[in-house]
């Protein structure tokens, strides 16, 4: 028998980690989100190229960050984790399966 899901509103949930941003990280390019009161351009795609990158730390930084969730399918989340982490940011590499199953 297959599970019904429930839809929740985003107001009944509880925000865990208030300076997080989140980076979708591919070969070509990075969209990174960060909350929208911290910029009035809240989503931005990068270049993986390593200027940009460093652009990409910089900004997380100017905008309070502290908490970076990041999915990738392949290796290409390895050197954003070694920038994010050099800036004193806690990466965290998530699972994309799972969220995208509930799409």
């Amino acid at each position: 028998m297959k599970q019904k899901h429930r839809i929740t509103s985003l107001d009944t949930l509880a925000c865990i980690h208030p300076n997080a941003a989140g980076l979708d990280i591919g070969s070509r390019e990075i969209w990174a989100s960060v909350p929208s009161e911290r910029d009035p351009e809240a989503v931005r795609r990068f270049s993986t190229f390593t200027p940009d990158l460093k652009r990409l730390v910089a900004w997380l930084v100017s905008c309070r960050v502290d908490t970076v969730a990041m999915e990738s399918t392949g290796v290409y989340w390895i050197p954003v984790f070694e920038l994010l982490e050099g800036a004193g940011l806690d990466a965290q590499l998530v699972e994309p399966r799972p969220v995208s199953a509930t799409r």
